[in-house]
């Protein structure tokens, strides 16, 4: 009978969550959706709190949480927390590009790319972003399915398919606007339900001490993984967060770019209070591993196998709805920016037809719902989320890493710079993860060497072009302040209308 108590308080509460996110939803569709840009980039117009919270719930995903917990219980031991504090230190540098990813005032990473370097380059790019994004939010998906399937019973297909349903529902509903104020709630969650579970969790096994006298000391060592992987990892986030769609969408939403920086920074102290949490549940998993029911030898459940065994009921069902937060705060962001980025760089560029920003509007939600509903379908093939992830991130970012980055804070760079190095990154990310199996190959992850290529190959191609050949240098990417000018008012009067 306790079995089936805590699985229905757990439904409980995550039910009650869901129906809370598809009112946001719905409300925010209603009163706050007027033209595409507050559907896209929520007009522009978020402050702080907003985009640095967005931020944050975006990063923390099922990998960040439960899988968080099953490294602690695994190999790396204490030094877990790296998985997750890397992160927040790469949001260190990346705040002082925020700026400039704001000032370009653009929509997506391929419009920036296309305005540098051509609309081939741009092309490649959406493509490239698209495919990522595709098996990000089909790995996420498939995530919150399994969170619930392990509450109810329910075939996991039908879960699968309620996960689904919901993100596609409150994506899009409200667009970006509530995409942001369901990731405020969604990190609110995951960073109080893990720090409460912590707490009972410490009470549960006599605390801190007691945990870690059952340990091998090396368990408990801080840099257990090394500085090297340390060090990769650091250089991994920040390669992935500068070419990350989710993240230029959130800088994008910034009302100034003063806000973009600011938040950038807030979200790596946010991040880096939530590393400790799901580290040390998986060490507490790991010390009491033999009093603890069903747990998965590889320590896959570790987070809800301690979090049932020595929490009460209550906070299950609340670390069950953090880590639905954590997913469905990523499922969210990759649709819409999927959903964008086919609108905007695919099919108005290609097909030469122009909307209305109700037709525009329209167009993107149709897009939402065909896209979520072709995740879902990759995530009944139940591929491992850990592949997918890997093989999405390395993609996405790789190639298009120089031509967007480099091509925000190098003046004078030439046209082909761009598509080359996209190409070479992107070739170059796809033999180091055959080569490595996605893991570190030589001390080096693939998305880094990825990138590594792909800024060897800009400035080799650039240095050739510019100061050999003399051709010119490719258009900025930035608007002029007539075309800036412009568009405020434009995006003003839809609004007002």
């Amino acid at each position: 009978m306790d079995g089936i108590q805590v699985n229905t308080s757990a439904l409980i509460i995550v039910v009650v969550y869901l129906v809370a996110m598809l009112v946001v939803g719905y409300f925010v569709g209603k009163l706050k959706i007027k033209n595409s840009k507050d559907y896209m980039v929520a007009g522009r117009r978020m402050g702080l709190f907003m985009v640095a919270f967005s931020l944050s719930a975006n990063n923390i995903g099922g990998g960040s949480t439960t899988g968080l917990a099953q490294k602690a219980f695994g190999s790396w031991g204490l030094s877990a927390i790296w998985y997750v504090l890397a992160a927040s230190i790469a949001m260190i540098p990346l705040a002082f590009l925020a700026p400039k990813i704001r000032k370009t005032m653009a929509l997506t990473i391929p419009e920036v790319v296309g305005r540098r370097f051509g609309k081939v380059s741009a092309g490649f790019t959406a493509v490239l972003n698209i495919l990522a994004l595709f098996c990000l939010t089909a790995s996420q998906i498939g995530a919150a399915g399994i969170v619930v399937n392990s509450l109810t019973g329910i075939p996991q297909n039908v879960c699968l398919l309620i996960a689904g349903i919901v993100v596609i529902a409150y994506t899009t509903l409200g667009g970006m606007i509530a995409d942001q104020i369901t990731d405020l709630v969604q990190f609110v969650i995951i960073l109080i339900g893990l720090f409460i579970t912590f707490l009972s969790v410490m009470k549960g096994v006599g605390g801190w001490q007691a945990m870690a006298n059952k340990l091998p000391p090396v368990q408990m060592s801080f840099t257990k993984i090394g500085w090297v992987s340390i060090i990769g990892y650091i250089f991994n986030y920040f390669c992935t967060f500068l070419s990350g769609p989710e993240m230029v969408s959130r800088f994008e939403s910034a009302k100034d770019e003063k806000t973009a920086k600011y938040a950038s920074l807030l979200s790596g102290v946010l991040m880096a209070a939530m590393a400790f949490f799901p580290t040390a549940l998986g060490l507490a998993a790991l010390a009491f591993k033999d009093s603890i029911p069903n747990i998965a030898a590889n320590g896959s459940n570790s987070l809800m196998a301690v979090t049932g065994a020595y929490a009460p009921t209550f906070i299950t069902g609340l670390v069950s709805a953090a880590i639905i937060s954590a997913t469905m705060s990523s499922a969210d962001s990759n649709l819409l920016c999927m959903s964008t980025m086919i609108m905007n760089d695919l099919f108005i560029p290609y097909s030469g037809k122009q909307f209305t920003e109700k037709q525009m509007v329209l167009a993107t939600r149709l897009c939402n719902v065909i896209c979520c509903c072709v995740a879902m379908l990759v995530s009944f093939l139940k591929i491992s989320l850990v592949t997918m992830n890997t093989f999405a991130f390395a993609i996405r970012c790789a190639g298009p890493f120089a031509a967007y980055g480099l091509g925000l804070i190098i003046k004078n760079c030439s046209k082909n710079s761009g598509i080359i190095s996209i190409i070479t990154g992107t070739i170059g990310v796809v033999i180091w993860q055959i080569l490595g199996k996605g893991n570190f190959y030589f001390g080096i992850l693939p998305v880094v060497f990825g990138c590594a290529i792909s800024v060897i190959t800009f400035f080799i191609v650039n240095a050739i072009e510019i100061n050999v050949m003399h051709k010119p240098s490719a258009p900025s990417p930035y608007l002029s302040d007539d075309e800036v000018a412009a568009l405020i008012k434009h995006e003003e009067e839809t609004h007002n209308v």
